[in-house]
């Protein structure tokens, strides 16, 4: 590692000139210096219209699925080299269990939104959300919502507690919607970012001008953005706040989403009482909150709320615990479980909010703010003055009002214990937080869950049920998860990060479109109704994806449905549903005129209308979607089918894709009798004969 922590931009590592001032950058241990920092004599303005050109084409010539497949080979290079990772991790402060959650975490992220990418994308350019909406009589006039990517950059202003994690679950979403990225990573911790941007940018993997990195201050930096630009912060509410207030996002056009202080808050169900799977589950998750990242957590929890009659069995539980199983000292020691905070700066700040909380009415139940006993690297003991140490923290308030419980954060291996005797007094303790992150409560009884959750979800971004069910494979209070939301309201910044699908289109712009069949087609690579159709000719089954165009479609013969049709397939099925076998009891139903044909049985007889039975590039039939029952149909009516090409998507990988059908069920009368979506896999080439 350089002396001088560099940055990458326009695609090439940049240092400052000799001789500028620099920030020393520490080993969290021991005090040792890993590298300097500085931005002076860095172009801002050029870095992002770097990213806006040349990042912005290198995706725009990508599809989703692509742009996917280049997040799983960008995952692996990670992995290949996350030893490297670790070892440097150690010096933020991070054990092994530590640095597990930031780096192989970060990475899951990236192997995650590679596959959601792939099954839940499109291989196009353009996501269509939601129906069609019919905005005309005759079927002319449609409107679709659809999003495109945006065509600026994405800035990610980071924390320091998870200098990979924190920045990989950014990238991802947005560099699967197509927009670059540059990575601000916060200073105490941002040698282990500049560490995973080196591999990446070695790799070769990286498209031009997609990622880039800030090593420093930018004290400018949202002068230079502008609209179709957006900004993702994690930091204090104060910070968040500031930068929302610059003109770039009040009236320029910035997006701009947070994810700030959460005074995150776990709840003891009243049935939870010691000796419960859900007492000792609650225990276990507290110690792991106060204790992982030495607490520099955002979903740490802050606010123990307990029945009143369990609040003292809770304490000794901690208490017994965490000298059972927590070794506080360098990561590099032998047995270490939990180490520093990341800086000495972070440790004084940390014990002088603590130093609030006991002015407050906080009495400090387990440890103390004196500095703690640690163990080395090399296995001794003893103080570390050059450390940033600080030893767990439990302090137990009286009930009250007292307000500074609920709104000042610790930002380290500290929580404070409250007491409730109803579930109306924790839900309202709950929301004197402000809003939160994330809020648990480990309960067996499901009318106290209900009733809590009731009351305190709308504080809450994500709510964990905790017991006995699931206590051994939860992933846990503090662990946020690619597929769902991860944000608050409130003083949690009321923004979202991850959430699946939600992150992607976070990136992008979501536009109503109104047009023509036609035009909808052409702009959304879906066929609708009353757009061209290639009826006739050669079978749509008999085409490979190369030769098939949306479109083609097939007109089936009628075939007419007999009382004795109806009676063979309900007796080979086990269906004789009264509808359609008791002529009086379905005459009297208000849906049917009489008996009436299973809808299934239709479904199956338009299969054997529309099919190419023999051998050729339709690989299999892999599913239905959408299926809907219009109009009955009684002994004596015939249907046919209209079967068109609806959707195409290629994999990347396979040499098959797959092909979306509008199957369309019509009576004598042209009337519609189901309709349905007919999911096939095809191959892309026609084999040789």
């Amino acid at each position: 590692m350089t002396t001088i922590l560099p940055s990458y931009v326009s695609d090439s590592w940049w240092t400052p000139a000799a001789g500028v001032e620099t920030a020393a950058v520490r080993d969290a241990s021991t005090g040792e210096t890993v590298a300097h920092v500085s931005t002076e004599g860095l172009d801002l303005g050029v870095a992002l219209d770097h990213a806006r050109t040349v990042g912005q084409a290198s995706l725009g010539a990508l599809t989703f699925h692509q742009r996917a497949l280049l997040l799983k080979q960008l995952a692996l290079a990670l992995t290949e080299r996350k030893e490297e990772l670790y070892a440097i991790s150690a010096r933020t402060g991070a054990t092994k269990t530590d640095s597990w959650v930031d780096i192989d975490g970060g990475i899951g992220v990236l192997f995650t939104y590679a596959s959601k990418g792939r099954r839940e994308l499109p291989n196009t350019t353009v996501y269509v959300d939601g129906p069609t909406e019919v905005l005309s009589k005759d079927g002319t006039f449609l409107g679709r919502h659809i999003y495109t990517r945006l065509p600026g950059v994405a800035v990610q202003i980071n924390a320091f507690n998870f200098p990979v994690w924190g920045s990989l679950e950014k990238f991802a979403p947005a560099f699967l919607a197509g927009v670059p990225t540059v990575v601000k990573p916060a200073t105490p911790t941002g040698y282990l970012a500049e560490a995973w941007v080196r591999i990446l940018v070695e790799s070769g993997l990286l498209p031009a001008g997609t990622l880039s990195l800030v090593s420093g201050s930018v004290p400018t930096l949202f002068d230079h953005l502008r609209l179709g630009d957006l900004v993702a912060f994690t930091g204090s509410a104060s910070t968040a706040e500031r930068l929302r207030s610059h003109d770039s996002v009040q009236t320029g056009g910035v997006r701009f989403t947070s994810e700030t202080d959460s005074i995150n808050a776990s709840v003891l169900g009243p049935d939870a009482v010691a000796g419960t799977p859900e007492f000792e589950a609650y225990v276990k998750q507290l110690v792991a909150e106060m204790t992982s990242k030495a607490g520099q957590k955002c979903t740490a929890i802050r606010r123990a709320i307990v029945p009143t009659a369990s609040a003292d069995a809770v304490v000794d539980a901690v208490a017994a615990r965490i000298a059972e199983r927590t070794v506080l000292g360098d990561p590099r020691g032998e047995g270490v479980t939990m180490g520093p905070l990341a800086s000495l700066e972070q440790r004084d700040e940390v014990l002088r909010q603590v130093a609030k909380l006991e002015a407050a009415g906080g009495e400090i139940v387990l440890g103390s703010t004196d500095a703690p006993e640690v163990t080395h690297a090399d296995g001794s003991c003893g103080l570390s003055p050059e450390g940033a140490f600080v030893a767990p923290l439990l302090l137990r308030f009286a009930p009250g009002p007292d307000a500074v419980v609920h709104s000042t954060e610790a930002f380290g291996p500290v929580s404070s214990l409250l007491t409730y005797d109803t579930v109306d007094q924790a839900a309202d303790l709950i929301a004197r937080g402000g809003g939160s992150l994330v809020t648990s409560v480990a309960t067996h009884d499901p009318a106290f869950a209900v009733a809590l959750v009731n009351r305190a979800a709308a504080y809450n971004g994500r709510i964990l049920l905790l017991d006995r069910d699931d206590a051994r494979s939860s992933t846990g209070h503090g662990s946020p998860l690619p597929g769902l939301v991860h944000g608050g309201p409130g003083r949690a910044g009321g923004g979202e990060e991850l959430g699946g699908m939600r992150a992607v289109l976070h990136h992008m712009q979501r536009t109503a479109v109104q047009g023509s069949p036609e035009m909808l087609t052409a702009l959304t690579g879906v066929w609708h109704t009353g757009a061209a159709s290639q009826p006739g000719g050669r079978h749509p089954f008999r085409k490979s994806l190369a030769e098939l165009r949306l479109g083609d479609q097939v007109i089936s013969q009628s075939r007419t449905v007999s009382l004795q049709d109806i009676e063979t397939f309900a007796e080979f099925t086990g269906d004789t549903f009264y509808a359609h076998m008791n002529e009086e009891a379905a005459a009297a139903n208000p849906f049917f005129p009489g008996r009436v044909a299973h809808g299934y049985l239709l479904v199956s007889w338009a299969a054997g209308l529309f099919v190419d039975p023999e051998p050729g590039p339709v690989l299999a039939n892999y599913g239905l979607e959408n299926l809907r029952f219009l109009t009955p149909v009684s002994p004596g009516d015939s249907i046919r089918v209209e079967l068109t090409a609806k959707q195409i998507t290629p994999r990347e990988t396979d040499e098959y894709g797959e092909v979306r059908w509008d199957a369309v069920l019509k009576n004598q009368e042209d009337a519609v009798v189901a309709t349905y979506d007919v999911l096939t896999l095809v191959a892309k080439e026609l084999e040789a004969a």
